[in-house]
């Protein structure tokens, strides 16, 4: 695995509090109804991308998620300021303001969305891995749903068929407890939600997805095992969001003491101790950091208040038409 060094622990902990502030940001302006539709925010659960990226090669390898999207890209090279604009449904997004919060998609830096069908990119994520075979191009997609996801058929049946035919993906379960707003005691028989990798044979295990460096270990050796030729590997990552599923939840499911709680072991201020710790960072330098973070996140925002939206003629670009359709009124 490449070496977690200090330059690694100061990077994670930049980006993982950009990616923090970015998604504050869109929670305060949602409320100000400048982004519209639903939103899905990331806040607790930024070590299970950071300690992903650490162990993929993004030169080739792939990503694909449900709609808990925003991040994801810009972590993958995506420029932030084009995940604000299509948020903001302006002309200068990601798909030019016309998928939203959910579909973020940005296949030059390989990444595959952002999906609003719950469980539906599980089987997508299989089908890149097999194209990724197929082509021998010696990559591999890391293959993302939450845990409500793992009760949909999809899962099983792309299971099956991702150790049948060996797939060079790794599936990641990003298990924050509650899929929406049902906690995981209550949607099933068993709790310990790697072991369905068993029944496929399917090398599996739980991380502590709240630390980095725990991630970026159990990744690497997924994504070493796949590109080997070996197969796909089961991951779940035990984390938690701070907020609810959507800004549209009203979190009766859970206590503010609970999420207080799992605060004391926020992801972001166990890399900042470790920076202080192996002195790897001083407090000037983390305020300097700090301060960088901030004006990229105004910076983000400036350019989505400015940016145009599409026009609409956009729409009809995007909407197949056959002009030789039989059956239409014209035709009779």
């Amino acid at each position: 695995m490449k070496k977690i060094t200090k330059e690694v622990y100061r990077k994670w902990y930049e980006e993982m509090l950009f990616w923090r502030k970015f998604e504050d940001k869109l929670a305060a302006v949602y409320i100000q109804q400048k982004v519209r539709g639903f939103l899905h925010l990331y806040n607790g659960q930024e070590a299970v991308l950071a300690g992903s990226l650490h162990a993929m090669d993004l030169s080739k390898d792939k990503m694909i998620t449900a709609y808990r999207n925003h991040v994801q890209p810009i972590g993958m090279g995506v420029d932030p300021k084009k995940v604000m604009a299509e948020l903001y449904g302006k002309a200068t997004g990601t798909s030019q303001g016309l998928g939203g919060s959910m579909h973020i998609f940005a296949p030059e830096q390989g990444f595959y969305g952002g999906h609003g069908i719950v469980g539906g990119q599980i089987p997508l994520g299989a089908g890149l891995a097999f194209a990724d075979k197929y082509f021998k191009r010696n990559a591999v997609t890391l293959c993302y749903m939450g845990d409500g996801a793992v009760r949909q058929g999809s899962l099983h049946e792309t299971f099956n068929m991702a150790m049948n035919w060996k797939l060079p993906v790794v599936f990641i379960c990003e298990n924050n407890g509650y899929a929406m707003g049902t906690s995981v005691e209550r949607t099933a028989n068993h709790t310990d939600i790697w072991k369905l990798g068993l029944g496929y044979e399917m090398p599996c295990g739980p991380v502590d997805g709240m630390n980095p460096e725990k991630v970026a270990e159990a990744v690497h050796e997924a994504v070493e095992r796949a590109r080997r030729g070996d197969g796909p590997t089961f991951l779940e990552m035990k984390t938690y969001r701070y907020r609810g599923h959507s800004m549209s939840d009203a979190q009766k499911y859970r206590t503010k003491d609970e999420v207080e709680e799992y605060k004391k072991i926020d992801p972001i201020t166990q890399v900042k101790e470790t920076l202080l710790e192996k002195k790897y960072a001083t407090e000037d330098e983390i305020a300097e950091m700090d301060k960088r973070v901030k004006a990229l996140v105004k910076e983000c925002e400036q350019f989505a208040e400015d940016s145009p939206y599409p026009e609409k003629s956009l729409m009809y670009d995007a909407v197949y038409e056959q002009e030789d359709y039989p059956f239409l009124p014209h035709k009779l």
